[in-house]
């Protein structure tokens, strides 16, 4: 682990894996300590990862004011570890509640953004929700899984605001794509690794002030920008990820095949190639 500090004073740390030109993965949960993003299925063989924890996750410091917790004032993190090492510009992705944040930083600072991969990413900073019928038409697609029936009742509670810490456990295998002893190991994880406190302040109010700015930004933003997500996922569903990456002047979207929530737990290869790929300028992958 290497520490930096934010601007704040806060102590953060970051870990890495692989060798070569650096990609900053950015974790989300929301503040999902980065430990779950493992080595991305391998993405590590292709490129040295530089995996933050979020302030109050996994390494790095508490802050001292709650209130930083919140999205649009962490963007200054990543300007942090950018000039802690010392790159001018940065390949950066982001996963899940963190497409938010690698949203935000790339409006703010466009020029020091080379290339952004959003996988299975939200985008509420640029007006995009997700709603509770899109869920459900995600969900729909898994009527044949023999935990479906258990399962179901309990994810819709979620959309609708009523789940119990069951309801999330048992709906849980809505968000892979295949229900391995891979998944439930990397799902049982998850709430060691989350700081709940952080969570329910990322997304507070005043978050996402200005979705029409940032959507002016990111017009003229000179990244290539890869949505990713997942064929099974309703966050987003591949229509609004190709909404998503519509926004972008040099937006490309790619479904991964069967995949959920976690594509690189799903289909390790198909996701190291496929972000590879991008990064090195085939955004097929193959």
């Amino acid at each position: 682990m290497a520490h930096f500090r934010a601007p704040d004073g806060t102590w953060l740390v970051h870990r890495e894996e692989g060798a070569g030109e650096p990609l900053l993965c950015l974790p989300g949960g929301a503040m999902r300590a980065s430990a779950y993003l493992g080595d991305l299925g391998g993405l590590s063989a292709y490129r040295r990862l530089v995996l933050p924890d979020l302030r109050g996750t996994g390494g790095s410091q508490v802050p001292a004011d709650p209130a930083t917790y919140r999205c649009d004032r962490q963007v200054d993190d990543v300007e942090a570890l950018r000039e802690h090492l010392g790159l001018d510009r940065i390949d950066l992705l982001a996963h899940s509640a963190a497409g938010d944040l690698a949203i935000l930083y790339a409006a703010r600072y466009p020029r020091r953004v080379r290339t952004l991969t959003l996988v299975a990413a939200r985008a509420r900073a640029l007006g995009v929700n997700f709603t509770p019928e899109q869920r459900r038409e995600a969900a729909a697609l898994r009527a044949g899984e023999p935990w479906f029936e258990g399962a179901h009742a309990a994810y819709l509670r979620i959309w609708d605001g009523s789940a119990t810490d069951a309801d999330f456990d048992a709906a849980t295998p809505f968000f892979y794509g295949r229900w391995t002893a891979a998944a439930r190991a990397h799902a049982a994880a998850e709430v060691a690794q989350t700081n709940e406190v952080a969570a329910d302040v990322y997304a507070s109010a005043g978050a996402f002030a200005d979705p029409a700015g940032v959507r002016v930004a990111v017009a003229g933003l000179p990244a290539r920008v890869l949505v990713l997500a997942g064929e099974l996922d309703g966050g987003p569903l591949p229509r609004v990820a190709a909404g998503i990456a519509g926004l972008f002047p040099r937006g490309e979207v790619v479904v991964q095949p069967g995949a959920g929530h976690f594509p690189w737990v799903d289909d390790p290869d198909f996701f190291a190639a496929t972000v590879a790929g991008f990064l090195d300028g085939d955004p097929s992958g193959r």
